[in-house]
């Protein structure tokens, strides 16, 4: 289905994507945050630090200036971070402050670039109202799993026994009492996985390589 985005949040996005530089002697930061109204997405991604280090992220925020993202290691204010992130592709920028689990993200981009990700917000606003679509990636077919269970290692803890919600090529929904903080690390059967929510039942994961469909279902199916 194709959604039209509504008049005002499209003259909103636009009007942000052309706010390019603040006022004269006017703060960089207060500047954005008056000019950039976040929104809530989240998106799926992974991005590379300065020293060309790469990790697994999940954006919670963005906007065409900025991004709250939150990641499995600390970075450094002032670093450049490039990011690739599903259904966006890539950004940069400069990070403007961090804690332990995540970190916002003043967007380095063209007007060109700019637009195009006005465009893309709309569209994802548009369609997680009107579809209520999940956090994964769209097009990654789930694999419901039923009363399935597995063993799962938390960091380098004992395995326990968990419920696998459903699984695809890029994560999993998995139920679980104790839910592990948001960028975890944990192995899945012998699968590779970050936290990247919390939801009622237990935790979604990130799987650290895209995986084969065929195994999964002869796994999980």
């Amino acid at each position: 289905m194709t959604s039209t985005a509504s008049p005002s949040v499209r003259v909103s996005l636009r009007k942000q994507a052309a706010a390019v530089s603040p006022p004269p002697g006017e703060p960089q930061l207060a500047a954005d945050r008056r000019r950039h109204v976040r929104f809530e997405v989240s998106l799926l991604g992974r991005f590379m630090r300065a020293d060309k280090q790469e990790f697994p992220c999940r954006v919670t925020s963005l906007s065409v200036g900025d991004a709250m993202v939150s990641a499995p290691v600390s970075v450094t204010v002032g670093e450049r971070i490039v990011a690739y992130l599903d259904e966006v592709g890539g950004i940069e920028g400069i990070v403007t402050r961090a804690d332990a689990e995540s970190f916002a993200l003043e967007i380095t981009a063209s007007q060109h670039k700019r637009e195009k990700l006005a465009a893309q917000i709309t569209w994802l606003i548009n369609r997680s109202e009107l579809e209520g679509i999940d956090a994964r990636r769209v097009g990654h077919e789930r694999i419901a799993s039923g009363e399935r269970t597995t063993g799962m290692r938390v960091a380098d803890s004992q395995d326990m026994d968990v419920r696998v919600i459903d699984v695809s090529i890029s994560g999993a929904s998995v139920a679980i009492a104790e839910r592990p903080a948001l960028g975890t690390h944990v192995t899945l059967g012998k699968l590779r996985a970050i936290v990247v929510r919390h939801h009622a039942e237990g935790v979604g994961l990130q799987f650290l390589d895209i995986q084969n469909p065929e195994a999964l279902r002869r796994s999980f199916g």
